[in-house]
C-alpha cells in the first residue's frame, strides 16, 4: 500500500486527517465569511470534510488502488463543479439592462477548498497547509491589491 493509506483501525489518524480538513476549510471559509458571501465558514468546512471522507473511502479499502482514488478525487471535482456553478447562478442574476456575472471568486474558492480537503485526506500535511496559505494571500493580500489600483480589476471579481 502507498503511504497515504490509512487503516480503518486507526483513529487517531483519521481524526487527524478529518480535522485538517476542517481547519484548511475554516480558514478560506472564514476569509469568505468576513466579506459577507453567500458560500462562508460552515459551506467550506462541509466542502473540504466531504472531500476528505470521499478520498478517504478506497484509501482505507483493503483492495485500496490508485485507480480508485483517481475516480473519488474526479468525482469530487465534479460535484463540487457544481456547486460552484450554483454560486455564480444565484448572484449573477439580472437585474438591470446590464447583468454581470458574479461569484467567481467564491466558486473558486469553493473548488480550491475540495482540493484541500482531498489532500487532507490523503494526509499530506504540508500541502495542505502550504495551499491553504497560498489561497489566503490570494483571496487577502491580491484584494488588498486591486483595491489599491495596483491591478486592473474587473467587475466580476467586485462579487
Amino acid at each position: 500500500m502507498e503511504s497515504y493509506s490509512i487503516s480503518p483501525n486507526n483513529w487517531v489518524g483519521i481524526i487527524l486527517r478529518l480535522s485538517l480538513a476542517l481547519v484548511v476549510g475554516g480558514a478560506i471559509g472564514w476569509n469568505r465569511q468576513q466579506r459577507h458571501k453567500a458560500a462562508g465558514l460552515r459551506t467550506h468546512m462541509l466542502v473540504s470534510l466531504g472531500a476528505a471522507l470521499f478520498v478517504m473511502i478506497p484509501l482505507q479499502s483493503s483492495a485500496h488502488s490508485g485507480d480508485a482514488v483517481s475516480r473519488a478525487i474526479q468525482g469530487v471535482a465534479t460535484g463540487v463543479g457544481f456547486l460552484g456553478a450554483g454560486e455564480i447562478l444565484h448572484l449573477s442574476r439580472p437585474t438591470s439592462a446590464n447583468p454581470k456575472v458574479k461569484g467567481l471568486t467564491s466558486a473558486a474558492s469553493i473548488w480550491v477548498t475540495a482540493a484541500l480537503g482531498i489532500i487532507s485526506g490523503c494526509g499530506w500535511w504540508q500541502l495542505a497547509v502550504s495551499g491553504t496559505m497560498m489561497a489566503l494571500i490570494t483571496l487577502g493580500l491580491v484584494k488588498m491589491l486591486e483595491n489599491h489600483s495596483f491591478i486592473h480589476h474587473s467587475e466580476e471579481e467586485n462579487e
